[in-house]
């Protein structure tokens, strides 16, 4: 099966003469479609650096990153807007608006499509969010739910677009260890369902066995694949 992320020989710095700070380092590595890969390493490692440039996020200029079958070193913004419409993110904070209910949070992911009625786009986010475990939390605002629940919302958020990738920062980082567990135990059910490829960054090594492979990045290079 082809790879749906192919990385070669990534190199990636801030910076630069002699203020350069190399982040990556001939990063490679191949996932395949409906894998999921936990990446693991100490702070400032290049994890999150990694995520943002698979993701489309950060511009790198050093080898070779392709995604769903386009090429991102160089790319200009409309490869890289084509990319992340295939893409769910999550993120260590859930960033959510306060102001809306988990229903209107999750649903606003597909207005960017403009393909469905408004009538469609709850429907299809109800239906995420029963998913979830929150099909009784539909009408509660981030400040009316938990962390665990408020972080089950970005999940759904993430995954409701359909998406053929989903990258996630640290996704249990603000949650309890059963809270965690839980949430991406649901990510890892649901992606196994619809075949989404998961890269997940994590400090959590109570999670490492929901994992098909875990990656450690160590000052910008991979240990172990």
């Amino acid at each position: 099966m082809a790879a749906i992320i192919d990385v070669d020989r990534l190199s990636f710095s801030f910076g630069s003469g002699v203020l350069v700070q190399p982040v990556l380092k001939d990063v490679t590595i191949a996932i395949r479609q409906g894998e999921i890969v936990l990446i693991t390493g100490p702070s400032g490692s290049g994890k999150t650096t990694f995520l943002t440039i698979i993701g489309g996020l950060r511009q790198a200029f050093h080898g070779s990153v392709k995604v769903l079958d386009q090429q991102l070193i160089n790319s200009n913004e409309q490869v890289k807007i084509k990319v992340r419409q295939q893409i769910g993110y999550i993120f260590q904070q859930h960033n959510l608006l306060k102001s809306l209910t988990a229903l209107q949070n999750v649903s606003m992911t597909l207005e960017m499509g403009n393909t469905l009625t408004e009538q469609q786009r709850l429907e299809r986010s109800a239906r995420m969010l029963i998913a979830v475990g929150l099909g009784d939390r539909l009408h509660y605002k981030p400040d009316q739910l938990s962390a665990g629940q408020r972080q089950r919302v970005s999940i759904a958020r993430a995954l409701v677009g359909q998406p053929k990738i989903v990258l996630a920062d640290e996704p249990t980082a603000s949650l309890d260890k059963q809270s965690g567990y839980e949430a991406v135990s649901i990510l890892k059910q649901l992606a196994k369902e619809s075949q989404t490829t998961i890269l997940l960054v994590t400090h959590d090594y109570r999670i490492l066995d929901v994992a098909d492979r875990v990656v450690e990045l160590e000052d910008g290079v991979i240990k172990t694949i």
